[in-house]
């Protein structure tokens, strides 16, 4: 699994459906598979965050880079993995989980001030000033119960946007 000159067998497909707790039918496995392996240029069973780039979707994300650091070296269960947070049935606890490895910039399993600082700035680029990102973050940080000092856990991102109604979808192209 996971070479392009392979197929999925039906136990293959019921075992990426399970490592991503049944988040995708069959069929979107297949054409997830379908897609790995085009990503997947010499075969090797793996992607390479170069050969995500060749995503445009993914190439123009502002977080891209970040986001390449969690794709590198990925194979076929575990890319499939990393997509079903984006999935339409992922729970939003699921959800909020990876957006705090987005956040979490140097992955110490904390979130502080100074992280999402630097996610705002990759997201808002020249259109915010770094003063005006500090105002915002420290205001809504302050709104939530914590400071600037603060160093978020997952369950504290968990429980800050829990309720926020979090909206985080790809369609998956069935052929």
């Amino acid at each position: 699994m996971g070479n392009s000159s392979s197929m999925l067998t039906q136990y293959d497909i019921e075992e990426v459906q399970q490592h991503c707790d049944n988040l995708f039918t069959q069929q979107e496995i297949v054409s997830l598979y379908q897609r790995f392996c085009q990503l997947d240029r010499n075969s090797k069973g793996y992607i390479l965050s170069d050969e995500f780039l060749s995503v445009p979707e993914f190439a123009m994300n502002p977080l891209s880079q970040r986001l390449l650091k969690m794709v590198d070296g990925l194979n076929f269960k575990d890319f499939v993995a990393f997509l079903s947070a984006f999935s339409a049935k992922a729970s939003i606890q699921r959800k909020i989980e990876f957006m705090f490895k987005v956040y979490d910039v140097d992955f110490n399993g904390k979130v502080s001030f100074n992280d999402i600082i630097e996610v705002l700035q990759d997201l808002s680029g020249p259109f915010m000033s770094d003063d005006q990102r500090k105002q915002v973050l420290s205001q809504l940080l302050e709104e939530a119960g914590y400071s600037k000092e603060s160093q978020l856990t997952q369950e504290d991102f968990v429980m800050i946007l829990g309720n926020s109604g979090l909206k985080m979808e790809v369609e998956v192209p069935v052929d």
